[in-house]
């Protein structure tokens, strides 16, 4: 199909590689599972899997739907799927290789007849909810669960992990009384005997927060596309691996006293050169947008009226010359000057884990640096 709109997002895998080099530095001592679950959050599951797979121990994603996905692009390396949602395709995980996390009683059972009836022992992990209250087997109700698990052959134990769900926040006191839990729980698997296991506790903030959290890996997420989950977390070094952008696509004077968009929401103070871009909400720029800005020629343009489905309008009169066919940046640098998607988070009232996540699928991605070189040194921290 012919590229007609400019509208388009650009996918730096050079960047995503070099931000998983700056994790490693972070965590030395850590195996690495790359989370390229929500389509690599947006930056597309299948060349970020292919550019990674040199470089990481294992990937994660959520859904087994995207574990098959990379399967059948060629991707060889362990998966290991997080989401724990298996309905009665336990056969079908099991003949892709993937890894199984589980939480349910029904599902050890499920595993354990798919693996006998493939006559293959499967490794499955456990997960243990030490205080998010989402999904994983309780503190208390994990030795019985480990009890069940020894008692099945076919099945073998290989890590235990958990979630840690206020880790990015400023107080440390929560993800150090999850940390407690969790260790509390390794110990119990220390004493019915499991060995050689990888366990994982760490996302991208904990990696860098909480050393203690790192374990025998660490599950980067955001960080390998560029970012942090909050302020109170700073990973120096890593770089945005994403930019959104489209064109000018009319430009047209209004008198004072005008609107624009729908409802008359926003009205001109002064004669103002508006200009047209064929972007919106359809493709994953937030409608709920306030005092937002884009970038033309360098300088900042504000969004002006309500974001359309399929366009939105920004005032140019400040910006000398613009007009058709000019770029537009929507998340990314242009000049000296950037807008990330933290800051576009900002505006929408939202996380940038949304922002990146929701650039709709009608939006092109365009590889850079796609022939990623071969593995190098991590930098030092």
């Amino acid at each position: 199909m012919p590229r007609i709109r400019p509208t388009q997002v650009e996918v730096d895998l050079e960047a995503i590689v070099h931000n998983l080099r700056v994790v490693r530095a972070t965590a030395p001592d850590s195996s690495v599972l790359g989370v390229i679950k929500a389509d690599a959050y947006g930056h597309g599951a299948v060349p970020v899997a292919r550019s990674l797979e040199p470089l990481c121990d294992a990937l994660a994603v959520s859904l087994v739907e995207e574990g098959l996905e990379l399967r059948a692009a060629g991707i060889r390396a362990p998966i290991v799927v997080l989401g724990a949602y298996y309905n009665m395709h336990q056969a079908d995980v099991l003949a892709a290789r993937l890894t199984p996390v589980i939480y349910d009683p029904a599902d050890l059972e499920r595993f354990a007849a798919a693996a006998a009836r493939r006559g293959r022992r499967a490794e499955v992990h456990v997960k243990v909810d030490t205080g998010m209250s989402r999904l994983g087997v309780s503190v208390d109700d994990l030795p019985g669960f480990l009890a069940d698990l020894r008692g099945r052959s076919a099945l073998r134990l290989g890590g235990l992990c958990t979630h840690l769900a206020s880790a990015d926040i400023q107080d440390p006191a929560p993800t150090e009384q999850a940390l407690a839990r969790f260790e509390r729980c390794l110990r119990a698997v220390e004493r019915e005997g499991f060995t050689g296991l990888t366990n994982h506790a760490a996302n991208s903030a904990a990696s860098v927060r909480f050393p203690r959290a790192r374990l025998q890996a660490v599950r980067p997420g955001l960080a390998l596309y560029g970012g942090m989950p909050s302020r109170q977390v700073s990973l120096p070094g890593v770089e945005a691996a994403l930019r959104f952008s489209t064109q000018v696509m009319a430009s047209h004077e209004i008198e004072a006293g005008a609107t624009v968009s729908y409802g008359g929401l926003w009205k001109a103070t002064r004669r103002s050169r508006i200009a047209t871009l064929p972007v919106g909400y359809a493709d994953g720029y937030p409608r709920t947008v306030r005092d937002a800005t884009v970038l033309i020629r360098g300088r900042r343009a504000p969004i002006v009226g309500a974001v359309c489905m399929d366009m939105l309008m920004v005032d140019v009169t400040d910006v000398p010359g613009a007009g058709v066919g000019d770029v537009v940046t929507l998340i990314g640098r242009d000049g000296g000057d950037e807008i990330t998607f933290d800051d576009l988070a900002r505006w929408a009232g939202t996380v940038g884990y949304e922002i990146l996540c929701g650039i709709s699928k009608r939006v092109p991605r365009v590889l850079r640096n796609a022939d990623v070189s071969s593995p190098q040194p991590a930098p030092s921290p």
